[in-house]
Order: structure tokens, then C-alpha cells, then sequence
């Protein structure tokens, strides 16, 4: 009798007792998570990259802020799992592979520099040119070769990391109103995800997206004016948000996200000329419109809807999670709701920067979400079934990268989600082919 009741008082235990709570849940993480006191644990260093007794820069636990953040990001797996953001073990012109499939992309692609032939002539993909090249002494990552400042403004490249854009103390908070501030309310979860709960009006907040900073943040070891002018985005993503994704729609994508509004506003915080929000077209001195003016017109929003794969146009909804929208909006209830059920394109949603790019690195040249640098993204069989291009003589389309790489740079996708020869996605949008 004593045995059962002992049973039951712990199974109600179990009931009661509070969710589980991932590391940041929306706001500042325990303090040890990420520094350490005196580098030292039971005898031993517990600082990646560093003697016992000495620490990294504001007594982090790596020797630089990324190196902080890849400490519980950067894992060697062999397909894409949970919060992770780098593959480890990644080196180059090999068969090694970047797997993470987050929205954001692995930073692993930069350490694939690729060297293949183009119609007989060697040509190299150096691995700076997919993504953000943040520093990360420990887990070998090292500033832009090329680029000493980000392209379009002036934010200093030496100076990247993965602080440079999310606020690691997690400060920035979303209210019920949908306003955000650095102060007021506590901040009772990520506001990042679907299963995310709502803000408490006059009660709580949440955290704002991907910890993401907001107006006036700037890295306390950049010295200079950098300061943010513009706010943390909009947008909302899917609990499970990491690993292979069999098509480009909500039930098998795991990396769509719903944008609501001011990523690309976000984005022009360091790429300030990038931004375009009005465009006529034709006109000389514009660059691609972007931001939360820059509503699709009602051509491209029926492109968009119809385009299948190159040369068919019988689609209805039509959203692909490789060619996101912004949909105007700040309303969580209405973003969650897309995430389950993605409607069509329309004049009411807008161009972002990441309809193109991912955030963080892709497999191809400029951190895009495809390759803009030749016409095919597949090939195809005798038989006219779409197939990756299997090439070593010949890397205009593969760019040097296996059937597998290429796979993985798609987040997993076959070469049938595309069709047979392929073209370049922006016909998703501009239906050229």
C-alpha cells in the first residue's frame, strides 16, 4: 500500500512539475553557461582554447564571443539536429559536409572552398564567399579574406560574430501590443516558435525573435558608432526547425518561417544601401527591392502562385519555403497560423532580404538560398527524372559539390522537389524560363 501511494505522489509530481525550459528561454541564460569565474572546474580548465586560470574576453568560455556561442553550437553530426548552426569536422574541396538544415543555414560552408573546371579552366569557390564570416578562433572560423567592412555600410568585418547581430543577455522583449523595449516586463519564454505562448497583457513578455537585438544595441567590444537604428523583425518558426525537409511546403519543411515585418529594415542595420523599399522598374541606380514597402506586384504575386518548376505554370498557393515573404504583419496569432497552412502569395506581402539569402551561410556564392552564378540547379536522367548534377570534369552547374553536398546545400531537398533542368529559382518570382 505504502509502495502505491509513493507511486502516485510521484507521478503527480511529474504532472505538476514546470515545462522544460531551453537554455536561453527567450532571455538571459544562467551565467555559467557561457563564462567562467576562473576557468577552472574540480582541478580542470573548463574555457575552450585556453590555460586553466586564464579565461577568453569578458571571462567567456572561448577565446571570443562565437567561440562561446559554437561551444553548445557546433556539433559533429551527421545530419542537421536541434539547435545547431555549424557542422564540425568540415574541411575543404572534399567530400566532407555542412548538414545542419536550420532557416539560417550552417556556417560550415565556409570552409568549403571548392576547386572544379569550368569548360576546361580551373576555378575556385574559396568557402569566405557563402556567408558571414564570423570569428571563431576556437572552431576555425576567421574574418571576411576579402571584405573589411559589410557590404553596403561600414560595420567593421575583423568585428563579426555571432553577438554582432543576437543580443547574447537576451534583453529585448515582445509585449502583448507587439512593442519591444529592453526593460519592463519579465520575459517568461522565446517568442521564436510556434509552440511559443503569447505574452501576458500587463504581466509578461517574450523573447523577441532568434534573441535577435533591437534599436540601439551595439557589441560592447566594438568601439566606434554602430549602433542599431532599426528594431529586432517579426517572425515566427517551427518548433522543430533542423533536418532534412522533403519539399518546400509547411507539412515537410522544417526550416519555413513565417517573416511578419522588418527583416530586411533589420538587415539594413549594417547593410544600410541594400535596403530599397520603392522601385520603378527600369530606372538606373536601383538595387533589388526589399523591406516592409516593398509589396509584391500583382504579376509577381501570380508568378509566384503558379510557378511549379521551369516551364510550368499550374500551381495555386504555391509557397515555397525556399523563396519566403514577408507577410505584412506583427500579428503572432496570424504568423503561427501560416506556418501550418502557408496561404497564397498576394499584393499585401513583401519582398525580404532573406527571399534570397539564408543568415547565417548557404553552399552557394553569397550566402544565397541557390546558385545565381549558372542558368541549372538540376539535371536529368534518360528517362527526364531530375537528378543533381553528378559532374567532376565539368563544375559549372555543381560548382565542384557532390550530389550529397548539393542535397545537404538544399537542406536535404532531392533534385525532383525542382523538376528536370531546373532554372535558376528566381523564376519562382519572375517566370523567365
Amino acid at each position: 500500500m505504502k509502495t502505491k501511494i509513493a507511486v502516485l505522489a510521484a507521478a503527480a509530481l511529474l504532472i505538476s512539475a514546470p515545462a522544460a525550459f531551453a537554455f536561453h528561454s527567450g532571455g538571459v541564460a544562467e551565467c555559467e553557461g557561457c563564462h567562467s569565474m576562473h576557468n577552472s572546474f574540480e582541478g580542470s580548465a573548463n574555457v575552450t582554447g585556453m590555460a586553466q586560470y586564464q579565461s577568453g574576453p569578458y571571462l567567456l568560455k572561448a577565446q571570443d564571443q562565437s567561440g562561446a556561442c559554437l561551444n553548445c553550437h557546433n556539433s559533429a553530426d551527421t545530419t542537421g539536429s536541434g539547435y545547431h548552426i555549424s557542422t564540425a569536422n568540415v574541411t575543404p574541396n572534399d567530400s566532407t559536409r555542412a548538414v545542419e538544415g536550420t532557416p539560417g543555414g550552417d556556417f560550415a560552408w565556409l570552409k568549403k572552398t571548392m576547386v572544379y573546371s569550368i569548360r576546361g579552366a580551373a576555378t575556385t569557390m574559396d568557402g569566405d564567399r557563402h556567408g558571414h564570416n564570423i570569428v571563431a578562433v576556437d572552431y576555425g572560423y576567421s574574418a571576411d579574406k576579402t571584405l573589411t567592412a559589410a557590404p553596403g555600410g561600414t560595420y567593421p568585418a575583423a568585428n563579426l560574430a555571432c553577438s554582432s547581430c543576437h543580443d547574447p543577455h537576451g534583453k529585448y522583449r515582445r509585449f502583448a501590443d507587439g512593442t519591444k523595449a529592453t526593460t519592463g516586463l519579465p520575459i517568461f519564454a522565446s517568442g521564436s516558435y510556434t509552440s511559443s505562448a503569447a505574452p501576458i497583457s500587463g504581466v509578461s513578455a517574450v523573447g523577441v525573435y532568434r534573441l535577435l537585438a533591437g534599436k540601439g544595441y551595439q557589441p560592447k567590444s566594438l568601439s566606434g558608432s554602430y549602433a542599431f537604428v532599426n528594431d529586432s523583425p517579426d517572425a515566427v518558426a517551427k518548433s522543430t526547425y533542423n533536418g532534412v525537409s522533403a519539399d518546400l511546403t509547411a507539412a515537410n519543411s522544417k526550416d519555413l518561417v513565417a517573416y511578419g515585418q522588418g527583416m530586411s529594415e533589420y538587415c539594413a542595420n549594417c547593410h544600410t544601401a541594400m535596403l530599397e523599399n520603392s522601385y520603378t522598374s527600369g530606372m538606373k541606380g536601383l538595387v533589388h527591392p526589399a523591406g516592409n514597402a516593398a509589396k509584391l506586384t500583382a504579376a509577381i504575386a501570380g508568378n509566384y502562385n503558379a510557378y511549379v518548376s521551369s516551364g510550368i505554370m499550374t500551381g495555386t498557393v504555391g509557397y515555397s519555403a525556399l523563396a519566403p515573404y514577408e507577410q505584412g504583419t506583427n500579428d503572432y496569432t496570424a504568423l503561427k497560423a501560416f506556418v501550418a497552412a502557408p496561404t497564397a502569395a498576394s499584393t499585401s506581402n513583401n519582398v525580404l532580404c532573406l527571399s534570397c539569402h539564408r543568415a547565417h551561410a548557404t553552399g552557394f556564392e553569397s550566402m544565397a538560398r541557390y546558385n545565381l552564378s549558372n542558368e541549372f540547379m538540376t539535371v536529368a536522367d534518360a528517362a527526364g527524372v531530375a537528378l543533381y548534377d553528378s559532374s567532376t570534369t565539368e563544375g559549372k552547374i555543381n560548382a565542384g559539390l557532390s550530389v550529397q553536398q548539393q542535397t545537404d546545400a538544399y537542406n536535404g531537398r532531392p533534385a525532383t522537389v525542382f523538376g528536370p533542368y531546373a532554372r535558376n529559382y528566381c523564376n519562382k518570382c519572375h517566370a523567365k524560363d
